[in-house]
């Protein structure tokens, strides 16, 4: 979705028919009130005297418009302002004059063309259209600052979008290597399960495809791939690898970050046949109280210090820091990510707090 700026010339057009239109009704409820005698000669030439204010801002408007008034200091744009409403203010007057020699009746109250009411008639007539100037570059700076800010919001978002993108894309390759060697290595030993090994791996990388066009996906989604990441996995381990998945209905649909716990149970996997017993034992829980989903991922193995492999695959530690990046940047304070170690083994456990649910391929 590509960002356009609002349209200026339509706000603007609104704002100064609705301007001038409530200054036209103010004048004639004020001649009225003091005349107490209002006639349609006099509210017409009050109406053209209004339309004659219009025009003048319209024509201050399109100076305004060519000045660079963000590279100028403000007091040289206060001091145009001045100029220009001067001008503009004996514009209205000569327009007032000349309505006066062609509409006046008899019995016409007409203001005196001398000094000291062309100073009265200036300072109310230059009031009005340096207010009405302060207001057009006030509402400029405004939009220019909303845009700005909403650009930097937009620049902000896309970084963070990029940045969980970044992560996740770094977390992928290792199994995808590792299974290939696997249905490498299966290929001339057990034809039967390297090809069930390419269909899982298939509907798995199916999953990462389309998951990676939206930002959240329903967990059922994420639990179906972690599915046929395990029946990967058992063809590859067997009888060394027990695994456990608990989901409650309700956490079902709940939306979160796609590819959020498959790395956590990758990493129970790999350190977790390092470091267990055999067979080794992986649960998978998800629950949901309130507006609060939790998900855990334990394993019978012990903690072991981040160490690098031959093949430069991420470490233990990378992987859950990883992880806790896109938690924080997904839901800044407002999620628990723990590692806890007991004598039957590690959990890591995610809990998701007030998350703001919608449609998850949105």
């Amino acid at each position: 979705m590509i960002f356009r700026p609002k349209k200026e010339p339509l706000s603007f057009w609104r704002l100064q028919l609705f301007g001038w239109s409530l200054y036209a009704v103010y004048d004639h409820i004020l001649y009225f009130s003091y005349r107490h005698s209002y006639t349609w000669h006099l509210f017409f030439w009050n109406t053209l005297l209004a339309v004659s204010g219009f025009l003048i801002s319209t024509g201050m408007r399109l100076i305004y418009r060519r000045i660079r008034y963000q590279s100028i200091p403000m007091l040289w744009l206060i001091l145009i302002i001045l100029l220009v409403t001067i001008a503009g203010t004996n514009v209205w007057w000569v327009v007032d004059k000349g309505l006066d020699l062609i509409m006046k009746q008899e019995g016409d109250m007409v203001v005196p063309t001398t000094w000291r009411y062309y100073m009265i008639y200036a300072y109310l007539w230059g009031s009005i259209l340096f207010t009405w100037s302060v207001l057009y570059f006030g509402l400029k700076f405004w939009n220019e600052w909303s845009l700005q800010k909403e650009t930097t919001e937009r620049a902000k978002i896309l970084a963070n979008r990029a940045h969980l993108q970044m992560l996740r894309y770094q977390i992928n390759p290792h199994f995808l290597f590792n299974t290939l060697n696997s249905i490498r290595a299966l290929i001339e030993e057990n034809e039967k399960n390297a090809k069930e090994m390419i269909t899982e791996l298939s509907e798995f990388l199916r999953y990462s495809l389309i998951s990676s066009q939206y930002t959240d996906v329903p967990l059922s989604e994420e639990i179906e791939a972690i599915r046929h990441y395990f029946a990967i996995e058992k063809k590859r381990y067997e009888d060394k690898l027990v695994v456990e998945i608990e989901v409650e209905p309700l956490a079902e649909d709940y939306p979160v970050l796609s590819f959020m716990i498959h790395p956590l149970v990758e990493n129970a996997i790999r350190y977790g046949m390092r470091s267990s017993p055999m067979p080794l034992r992986i649960s998978v829980k998800a629950s949901v109280v309130g507006d609060r989903l939790t998900v855990e991922v334990c394993n019978t193995g012990k903690w072991l210090e981040p160490i690098p492999d031959k093949n430069h695959d991420l470490q233990n530690g990378k992987i859950l820091e990883n992880v806790r990046q896109r938690l924080e940047n997904a839901f800044p304070n407002n999620h628990r990510f723990t590692i806890e170690e007991s004598k039957d083994g590690m959990c890591v456990r995610m809990e998701i707090i007030q998350r703001i649910t919608g449609n998850a391929n949105a």
